[in-house]
Parts: C-alpha cells; structure tokens; sequence
C-alpha cells in the first residue's frame, strides 16, 4: 500500500493537471483569472516557511475541483508550494482513506510535512457551499418522480453557474481552506 508521499512523489503537478484537463477546463481557467486572491501574508509566510507538500485527489469532470482546484493554485503560488494531482477513480484505495460521510467526494486536499506525514486535510467543499448545494437539491422531487432526472440536471446547472460565478462562495471557500491549511501546519 503507497503512502501518501509516494502517492505525491507519483502525482503530476496541478499545473499540468489544468492544462491537460478534459472537462471543465475553460470554466476553471476563468476562475483562475478571476478570482482575487486577499492579501494574506500571515498564511503565504506560513506555507513558505513549512514548505508543505498538498496532495489533490480530484477529477476534471467534478464540479466542485472545477471551482475549487484554481483557488488553491492561487494560495499555492502564493505561498511557493507544489501541489500535485491523482485521479480519483485511478485511485480507490486513496480515497478510501479520506471519505466524505462515507462518500467518495472530492477534491480532497492532504497536507504532508516535507518528510510525508499527514497534517491534515480538507475537502470537498467550505460548509456555506455546502448549504447551498443542499438547498438547491432540496427542491428535487423524489428519484422515483418520472421528472427527477430533468430537475436533477437544472439543479447541476444552477449549481455550476453559482460555482463559476459567485465569488462570494469562492470567497468563502478560500478562507475555510486557508483556516484548515493554517490549523494543519500549526
């Protein structure tokens, strides 16, 4: 079984991940560009003295890393630390280590010392895009309902659109990242 180091040391950077992107690619790009990363020099000095190794577990067809993969290489580069990308569905014994309520959600971020060990990690989502979503799918009508599969893609869409439009949710996510990030190498 390969630790999480190796599975790092294994991995191809978040840059090429984005560039070889399949899916969801123009819409993680205009996120790149257009999210303001604050000016937060406590945590940038922080990375930069810790050095971190943060290993993405993710997928170009998931909403969510779409939104979300293009604020960590903002902190990324700010902070000067490497990220680096493994498949999720390439990975199953990976991410059976970092289930979301029993679910194989991502992206998941784990933060490694340089000399591998887990300090942490965080994902899929900060938990005010988590409301969203919830209430968003809350308007579905049961799966049984000859009409849920229609509902369920306007939902999907509406939820995209608010992932690549919003930057208050991109906002907040990057706080409760930055928050898990600074939390993990404390």
């Amino acid at each position: 079984m390969m630790t999480e180091l190796e599975y790092f040391e294994h991995a191809i950077t978040l840059e090429k991940y984005m560039a070889q992107m399949e899916s969801n690619q123009e819409k993680t790009y205009a996120i790149y560009e257009k999210f303001d990363l604050p000016d937060h020099p406590e945590l940038f000095d922080l990375l930069k003295q810790k050095q971190p190794k943060i290993l993405a577990i993710t997928e170009d067809w998931c909403g969510d890393a779409m939104m979300v993969n293009p604020i960590l290489r903002k902190i990324a580069e700010a902070g000067d630390v490497e990220v680096r990308c493994v498949y999720r569905d390439d990975n199953p014994e990976l991410i059976e280590r970092y289930l979301t309520d029993g679910g194989k959600s991502i992206p998941k971020y784990v933060f490694l010392s340089q000399d591998g060990d887990v300090l942490g990690s965080w994902g899929p989502r900060s938990a005010k895009v988590q409301d969203m979503v919830e209430e968003k799918k809350s308007r579905l009508p049961e799966e049984a309902d000859p009409q849920y599969k229609l509902h369920w893609k306007t939902v999907i869409g509406e939820i995209s659109d608010r992932f690549t439009s919003d930057p208050e949710l991109w906002q907040d996510t990057y706080e409760d990242l930055s928050k898990t990030l600074k939390e993990s190498l404390a």
